[in-house]
């Protein structure tokens, strides 16, 4: 392809040893992701909508200078990674960036850091794809199985971002390694690799270049859980939006991308390429070159006579052909795909409903006292634009008449599109709960509020702006009367005793609220706060 170029960040936060195939697969599976622009394309930069009322909440002050320049980059004061983190070895590289093993110097932690170099950012595109990744990995902060971004820094000569270290190396290396696996163990690691797509689906982002090396293990133990990375290609989109970029790694692109012309069934495509190659250790569409890859994928045979497909069950053949079907529309869905007959667990599907952060963060939020509801608010004041891009993305894409507010109705459709049924009367006590005025909507700021990651709270500036706030005298104490007058400011007084709330809050019973009694609120009942468990293994024999 004339002027595809690869795509801008392909090193992953630890690299393989050995990235070529062994001498059975026919042709490299490990590849270049490569990204072919298209001028066209509808831009996915939303339309500036209201920031929260400044009177929410002055900006923590910054530890840098305040005449620190503005990075070009990620629009912010420009800060040296190297204040807080020393660098070590090199795990691996890209074309545009290498990843080193960085270390915390106050904790002795330790994590992946990728630092981009800013001359290779040649066109406004490659910036853009940057920055993109930025908001994309804030979005997705906290979900078990993605690769959590610690920070984002920039400065004059690169961008680094650092990254959980994930240090048992690519999924790629021990597929090689296996040559292929059983049935059961594809299907385990399968429904892992799935319910992954299903969030970044659920989420409002298409990744666009899953393949096996962009799944990596948290450590070499052999049922450690799997983390995605590399959104260098991801995408934010809304229900029905159509992109003609062609993204992704040749032997993994659906053939809609190459016609330039899809959505997000493009990562179920390339999922079932590599349940294809988990089974019998080769792709299923491969040739010489490039040109001869695309026209392969284009014809869309896929062999099931050679060895070792005729000995593989007919339940596992059915459901890579559906996951292979070239035509986008009748391709299975996340969700379809964890409900078929091979891949439930024991025969069954899963008990429990699919992860749907947005829902989660609902439920939780209509948890919580009137109290933490105004401290949130204020920490959502506080948030940079990268943090709430995918949020903002998110609302927009519920908001279907542009009004600027998510009615009940628009908010039931939002979470049936991903595949969320709820009782009217869930439904309502939802909509009531984020409602914070009470005006019958969700107005911009009210859905930010009540979705953001609740680990935005374990952040110590964003808890002493939020305290500040409420206490306006600067006494070190939250009183009755300052809680009042903020849920008053808020309308979020929904007719409770403030002496009750004060009571579930004060530890040490003096009538007022100090800063750790304020603290020990805001982490209490937080189980996004926590490790959750969920099924994120995989067996290997």
């Amino acid at each position: 392809m004339g002027n595809c170029c690869s795509g801008n960040t392909t090193d992953a936060p630890v690299a393989a040893a050995d990235n070529t195939a062994t001498a059975d697969h026919k042709g490299d599976t490990n590849q270049q992701s490569i990204k072919h622009r298209d001028t066209n394309e509808s831009s996915t930069n939303p339309p500036s909508t209201s920031k929260p009322p400044s009177s929410s909440a002055s900006h923590p002050p910054s530890t840098q200078s305040r005449t620190a320049a503005i990075g070009p980059v990620l629009g912010r004061p420009m800060e040296d990674v190297r204040a807080t983190y020393s660098l070590g070895k090199e795990l691996g590289r890209g074309q545009f960036g290498i990843t080193h093993l960085c270390t915390n110097k106050v904790t002795g932690q330790q994590f992946a850091c990728k630092t981009i170099a800013k001359r290779k950012l040649v066109h406004k595109e490659d910036i853009e794809d940057v920055r993109r990744e930025v908001q994309i990995m804030h979005h997705l902060t906290g979900q078990p199985n993605i690769v959590e971004l610690k920070g984002a820094y920039e400065d004059k000569q690169s961008v680094h971002l650092v990254m959980e270290l994930c240090a048992g190396g690519e999924l790629f290396d021990r597929i090689i390694a296996k040559g292929h696996y059983t049935e059961r163990a594809a299907a385990s690691l399968l429904r892992t690799i799935v319910q992954i797509v299903h969030t970044f689906h659920s989420m409002g982002v298409i990744h666009r270049d899953l393949k096996p090396e962009n799944f990596l293990l948290l450590s070499k133990d052999e049922n450690a859980p799997l983390k995605a990375t590399d959104f260098g290609l991801s995408i934010f989109y809304k229900q029905g939006e159509m992109f003609k970029d062609i993204v992704g790694s040749a032997y993994y692109i659906a053939p809609e991308v190459l016609k330039r012309r899809y959505g997000p069934e493009v990562d179920i495509w390339s999922v079932g390429v590599m349940l294809y190659i988990l089974l019998c250790g080769v792709p299923p569409f491969w040739a010489d070159s490039e040109h001869g890859i695309f026209n392969a994928i284009l014809r869309g045979h896929i062999d099931f006579t050679s060895d070792p497909w005729p000995s593989i069950s007919e339940p596992a053949r059915d459901l890579v052909s559906k996951m292979l079907n070239s035509d986008p529309k009748q391709r299975l869905t996340a969700y379809e795909v964890l409900n078929h007959p091979w891949i439930k667990e024991d025969g069954e599907a899963p008990d429990k409903p699919l992860d749907n952060a947005v829902l989660n963060r609902l439920k939780q939020f209509r948890a919580m006292n009137q109290f933490k509801k105004v401290a949130l608010r204020v920490i959502a004041g506080c948030l940079s634009e990268e943090e709430i891009m995918g949020l903002k993305e998110m609302f927009k894409g519920m908001d279907t008449d542009n009004s600027g507010t998510i009615t009940i109705e628009e908010l039931k459709q939002g979470l049936a599109k991903q595949g969320t049924k709820l009782s009217e009367q869930e439904l309502k006590q939802l909509m009531e709960a984020a409602d914070a005025d009470g005006n019958g909507t969700i107005d911009y700021d009210e859905f930010i509020t009540a979705t953001m990651h609740m680990n935005r709270m374990n952040r110590e500036e964003h808890l002493y702006t939020a305290f500040q706030y409420f206490d306006k005298d600067n006494s070190g104490f939250i009183t009755t009367e300052e809680l009042e007058q903020a849920l008053h400011d808020y309308n979020m007084h929904d007719g409770r005793d403030i002496k009750e709330i004060l009571q579930e809050v004060d530890g040490d019973n003096d009538g007022r609220i100090n800063y750790d009694e304020f603290v020990a609120m805001m982490g209490k009942g937080n189980p996004e706060a926590h490790t959750k468990k969920r099924r994120d293994s995989f067996a290997l024999h």
